[in-house]
């Protein structure tokens, strides 16, 4: 199969994941469309014909090579594939939920996205009911298309699931169940084949699989773009902190993508205690370890749940001295009260930003003047690609190098444009310096169709 060439390909979205996966599907017809256009001009260059007369010649061989008597479209342009499969989800009275695929998908590789944090109204019986969907029915609505796809003689299932479910209970304390394992290896028993994901919270979770692969996406580098829209990371005074214990690695790397100190906020937690809001997080004591006054502090975290740990902490970074405090998260649920909890935070002055992704549907979020959403949908888009034609994951699943050159770019964007200003205060006209194209087309926020 052509890299070029996605014709076995297909999408199903499960209600509640259509924005995120049509999104996927826009950056997935964006990448094909580059990989031909390069297609057409190395072989117009090779064999000393024009571009036009490749573009027919390739459509030729696909007309050739289809099992249909020719591919839709016209014979002289590219023409783009049609990922989205369509199918009907029904939703019954007594709460039961059926998925038809309303196509043939055998011998596809499907890839069915599933955001189960999803609890905005959610359309079933082609737009006549809408439902309030707990992460319990997300996750049945999964089973079922899963089940779908199976019957209907798909070659590989692969799930997009960006928070992976019940991801926060992968140990045991006392008399309680792995259920982080006991949901996956239900997704496996199904017949699904690899699971794509978004900074899971555990990576233990990996080890309860037999034959599945769990891909681990990192949202860094869409991270670190926003994070350099909004403060000047050669200039400002920053330093890393890591909120918890369990946060060291993730802001470790944060630190020295960026070149700057460490600190962390020790927290001592009280697990008898469950968080519903902000007013009533499990802390009970907090310590800080590093110097914080007159700083930019950055921290990032998987998720904000509640959010009451979280304002708890930034109050104590201001109180403590901070000048600034922004947060950066993979998975922004705002559980129950937490938009209203953070609205109040962000008046009372403990806070200046939250950078969130869109792995998490949260159109009241974007709303927000705190809040900045980064875009994930074209880093899912390259994995589904380079799976699909059975290419290396290994620049997506460790971005340290994508991360550095985007920090390096920026950097000399930044002493470009200071030279430029000096060069400008002794002519008196300014001078604009040019700089040099990316190397490579980054994922992610970056990477545009």
């Amino acid at each position: 199969m052509s890299y070029s060439d996605p014709t076995k390909l297909g999408i199903i979205a499960c209600p509640g994941a259509e924005v995120f996966a049509d999104n996927v599907v826009r950056k997935l017809s964006g990448i094909y469309k580059r990989r031909f256009d390069r297609k057409t001009q190395a072989l117009s260059s090779r064999y000393h014909i024009s571009q036009e007369l490749a573009i027919r010649k390739i459509n030729f061989s696909n007309d050739a090579n289809s099992g249909y008597l020719f591919m839709p479209g016209p014979t002289d342009k590219y023409r783009p594939p049609r990922f989205k499969i369509n199918a009907r989800h029904t939703f019954f009275a007594n709460g039961e939920i059926k998925t038809e695929i309303l196509e043939s998908i055998r011998g596809k590789d499907i890839y069915i996205f599933q955001d189960i944090e999803n609890h905005q109204p959610i359309a079933f019986n082609e737009g006549a009911v809408k439902r309030v969907m707990s992460v319990n029915d997300h996750i049945f609505n999964l089973f079922v298309a899963i089940d779908s796809a199976m019957q209907a003689g798909a070659e590989r299932i692969n799930l997009v699931l960006p928070m992976y479910p019940y991801s926060r209970q992968h140990k045991k304390k006392g008399r309680e169940g792995l259920t982080a394992a006991r949901v996956g290896a239900m997704l496996e028993n199904l017949g699904a084949d690899r699971i794509i994901t978004l900074d899971i919270h555990s990576r233990e979770i990996e080890n309860c699989f037999d034959k599945l692969r769990l891909e681990n996406l990192h949202a860094s580098f869409q991270i670190i773009e926003k994070l350099m829209s909004i403060v000047d990371i050669q200039t400002e005074n920053l330093v890393v902190l890591a909120p918890d214990t369990g946060a060291v690695d993730r802001n470790k790397f944060y630190a020295n993508a960026l070149q700057r100190p460490l600190a962390l906020l020790y927290k001592e937690r009280d697990y008898s205690k469950v968080s519903k809001n902000a007013s009533e997080s499990n802390i009970s004591e907090m310590r800080l370890l590093g110097d914080v006054e007159g700083k930019t502090i950055f921290m990032a975290d998987d998720m904000i749940g509640t959010g009451g740990t979280l304002i708890k902490g930034m109050k104590s970074l201001k109180d403590l001295g901070a000048s600034k405090v922004i947060c950066a998260v993979s998975l922004p649920l705002f559980n129950g009260t937490a938009i209203d909890d953070f609205d109040a935070a962000y008046r009372q002055g403990y806070f200046y930003r939250i950078i969130g992704t869109n792995a998490v549907y949260q159109d009241e979020l974007l709303r927000r003047e705190w809040y900045i959403q980064a875009d994930v949908t074209g880093l899912f888009a390259q994995i589904i690609s380079l799976i699909h034609h059975d290419r290396s994951l290994s620049s997506l699943l460790d971005n340290r190098d994508l991360v550095a050159k985007l920090i390096k770019k920026q950097m000399e964007k930044g002493k470009a444009k200071q030279g430029n200003l000096g060069f400008a205060a002794k002519s008196g006209a300014e001078q604009e310096i040019p700089i040099p194209p990316e190397e490579v087309i980054p994922y992610g926020a970056a990477d545009k169709p």
